[in-house]
């Protein structure tokens, strides 16, 4: 019989007491370890200038676009998401790219994407040959197939895929529920450079993606006593079209107050929760 709610958190509080005895965690330590964490969140934050060059990039690739397509129906819009979007990228985070032609709930045949890809990528050599991109790399057996390429003045590796649709939506509902509270998206881009730090942050090696590791932080905050961040599913209740959820997520701007937890608590008890 499965137990109530309450007795599994209370189990899982002692559990977790027991843990940070195990790894002799002295609670007086904490402040300063969460001042060191939060120099960390400062020095791997992107400058002004990094986000600017970002931005500056999709308006770049949009003219590239208009050059491929001409100035018609036809030309796709090319749109950023992933960390960029989530705002939680650092200095040497790639950025992802989707190339969009109209209506998400068209389905776009891989033979059409990977068609797109190659004329992107055709442009991206004669690009090369004049000094602007560099290491152009085409992955069309991929699940989803894209097109890597690097800006040469910034050094920006830039990840292209065609209706990234799914991956859009993900990255506006994870930047819309970070409004709830800072700690979700500090303990998600502090997670992630621990992982790419532990080389553990990598899909293509079968470890774990960037959104795979928000998730678990978003458990972590849902699952604390009292709770950081409400259910994804009251969020999700009128769907998950960002409007909708922003408006849900409004009536949640003061949840998080009642827990006091500081950011080196979190992601002890997180990495407690990992290993």
């Amino acid at each position: 019989m499965a137990l109530p709610r309450k007795v599994l958190l209370k189990k899982v509080s002692k559990l977790e007491a027991k843990e940070l005895e195990k790894y002799k965690i002295d609670p007086l330590c904490l402040p300063d370890f969460d001042k060191l964490l939060d120099d960390v969140y400062i020095a791997r934050r992107p400058t002004p200038t990094e986000c600017f060059n970002r931005r500056d990039l999709i308006r770049i690739f949009n003219a590239i676009a208009k050059e491929i397509y001409g100035d018609s129906s036809e030309c796709p819009t090319v749109v950023g998401f992933g960390s960029f979007v989530m705002d939680m990228y650092s200095t040497g985070s790639d950025l992802d790219l989707s190339i969009n032609f109209g209506n998400p709930s068209v389905q776009f045949p891989r033979e059409k994407k990977i068609q797109t890809l190659r004329k992107f990528a055709k442009k991206f050599y004669s690009l090369q040959r004049k000094g602007h991109v560099t290491s152009i790399q085409t992955i069309m057996s991929a699940r989803v197939p894209i097109v890597k390429v690097i800006d040469y003045g910034t050094r920006i590796e830039c990840d292209l895929s065609v209706e990234n649709w799914d991956g859009i939506l993900k990255s506006q509902l994870v930047h819309v529920i970070s409004a709830i509270d800072d700690r979700f998206q500090k303990l998600s881009f502090l997670m992630k450079s621990w992982a790419k730090a532990n080389g553990i942050n990598s899909s293509k090696d079968r470890t774990l993606n960037s959104l795979s590791i928000i998730s678990l932080v978003a458990f972590h905050l849902q699952t604390r006593q009292p709770p950081i961040l409400p259910p994804f599913s009251v969020l999700f209740k009128d769907g998950t079209d960002p409007a909708n959820v922003r408006k849900n997520v409004d009536s949640f701007l003061n949840y998080e107050k009642a827990n006091e937890e500081s950011l080196a608590l979190l992601f002890v008890t997180l990495l407690i929760k990992v290993i």
